[in-house]
């Protein structure tokens, strides 16, 4: 399954009063793993940045000078998203501004007619209600480090955006992502590090016990039933 882990930055909060976007960073997954083929821009968005907005990412219109229009990379953009799952935090704020980019390029197809889309501050939601659904909480709440998250920015977001997701879903973020490059190396012991070499690009092997060991399982599972009247296991699997 392809999935693509996105995040934008923006000139300020509604495209309906011409706001426009400024980076867009997306952090491709195939099957739980990283690709390496991701996709990170800075874009002019050929109109003043809102201070408010400055004072969140940090980009300023001085140093979006040089770099392209949106129209430049828009058909580039679409192509790179269509067919793959979106996994955005609060989905409705991106995929409002990045179809209406997509409108001005002549592409009226919206996003969501071809990617699927999830949104992890619903999820978030979901899974912990009445706690903070914030990138920053849900860090913390994983054990993700985000020290370097002085401002918000679109790659960066989205990288600690699939390791968070990644826990959420399976717990496998650290093991599948350490060794992919986001964020250069982190602290662990040589044996983790070993480890997650080993196991990237390799898939887990399965062990199943034999007759004998399944004997001696059931076995003592029924004298725990005997012992102390309870159920451990169902009846037709309690005999040897």
């Amino acid at each position: 399954m392809r999935q693509i882990v996105l995040d934008t930055e923006t000139t300020g909060l509604d495209p309906d009063q011409g706001h426009r976007i400024i980076e867009i960073g997306c952090v491709e997954l195939s099957d739980r793993k990283l690709t390496g083929n991701n996709y990170s821009r800075y874009i002019n968005p050929d109109r003043e940045i809102d201070a408010g907005a400055v004072a969140v990412h940090g980009i300023t219109n001085q140093f979006l000078a040089d770099k392209p229009l949106f129209h430049e990379l828009g058909q580039e953009l679409f192509d790179y998203l269509t067919g793959a799952e979106l996994i955005i935090h609060n989905a409705p704020f991106d995929l409002g501004f990045l179809n209406r980019e997509f409108q001005r390029c002549g592409i009226d197809t919206p996003l969501q007619e071809v990617c699927a889309i999830t949104d992890t501050v619903l999820k978030a939601r979901k899974m912990h209600p009445g706690q903070k659904a914030s990138l920053d909480a849900l860090c913390k709440r994983y054990g993700i480090d985000n020290t370097n998250r002085k401002f918000h920015g679109a790659l960066l977001d989205a990288q600690l955006l699939a390791e968070v997701y990644l826990a959420m879903t399976g717990g496998q973020s650290r093991l599948l992502l350490d060794a992919g490059g986001i964020g250069g190396p982190r602290r662990g012991s040589r044996a983790l590090a070993q480890l997650q070499a080993l196991a990237i690009g390799h898939p887990a092997v399965v062990v199943t016990a034999d007759e004998t060991e399944i004997k001696l399982h059931l076995e003592r599972i029924a004298g725990l039933a005997k012992k102390t009247g309870k159920t451990f296991w169902p009846d037709e699997q309690t005999t040897a």
